[in-house]
């Protein structure tokens, strides 16, 4: 289920150094060292080469399922248009209706399906780290949502309307509005995309580092520690597969959270009147 060598052998050697066993921290996220064209602004390290391979799998399944698509699916056709239509009937038209959700499906489905896949990429022998475990992924797909929605509104009700539903919500006393407008500007404007970053960053991050938590500690009980210590390895190693099962229930769900969210915020920005 998981390649516990390939993700323990960067942190055997600070177990093994001094013979004591090191937590690995978020300073294993930071200083990546790159694998291709270092130094030039193209410069790709391990976990951007996680990323390019997750979106490029996530095109070829899709491509290869739906390429020649017929009125009788077969297997892989049958599949992708249950995945499609999870997200068509379970989030967009359950939010935004159909007629809406027709306009910003192919939008939605993307952002769906690229967060699962970069997120997946933690359990997998090999890669063994999520694609959205450093803030630059999930602040780009935080951005894709906050143009989306500011779009939406321009688009559905127009600039004036958008911005009056947004910052002067309707049946609220004028003075109020001094409070309530900058709150629900610093709440629209700057929090939700925000937000939205953070809360994929950080539960991809946590479920990164507590599978290299048991992994590691498995690599350090059963290879450095002497006597009946070496048996606490048995529950690091059991901790390790059950967090792995936890991690790619998570993955599914911050992408189904992510694109509701999203789907909300465009619903918000489309309506007529708060």
């Amino acid at each position: 289920m998981y390649n516990a060598v390939n993700l323990l052998l960067p942190f055997a050697e600070h177990g093994e150094s001094d013979g004591a066993f090191h937590a690995p921290g978020i300073e294993e996220f930071l200083g990546l060292p790159a694998l291709f064209f270092e130094g030039t602004p193209f410069e790709i390290n391990r976990i951007i080469l996680v990323r390019l391979f997750a979106v490029a799998v996530m095109i070829v399944l899709f491509y290869i399922a739906l390429r020649k698509a017929k009125r009788v699916p077969g297997r892989g056709q049958g599949v992708a248009e249950m995945a499609l239509d999870f997200v068509k009937v379970q989030i967009v038209d359950q939010v935004l209706g159909e007629k809406l959700g027709r306009k910003y499906l192919p939008l939605l489905a993307s952002i769906f399906f690229a967060v699962i896949a970069m997120n997946i990429t933690g359990i997998i022998p090999g890669l063994n780290m999520a694609g959205t475990a450093t803030i630059a992924m999930p602040l780009v797909l935080g951005l894709v949502a906050y143009v989306t929605f500011i779009y939406a509104g321009f688009k559905e009700v127009g600039p004036g309307k958008f911005f009056k539903n947004a910052l002067l919500p309707s049946g609220v006393p004028i003075p109020v509005y001094l409070i309530l407008t900058p709150v629900e500007f610093i709440n629209i404007f700057i929090v939700r995309p925000i937000s939205l970053a953070l809360r994929l960053l950080l539960n991809m991050m946590v479920g990164h580092l507590l599978l290299v938590l048991c992994f590691s500690a498995t690599h350090f009980f059963f290879f450095t520690a002497d006597g009946w210590f070496s048996l606490f390895g048995v529950g690091t190693l059991l901790g390790g597969f059950v967090f792995t099962l936890v991690e790619l229930a998570v993955a599914v769900l911050q992408a189904y959270i992510f694109t509701l969210l999203t789907s909300v915020y465009i619903q918000q920005s489309a309506a007529e009147e708060h």
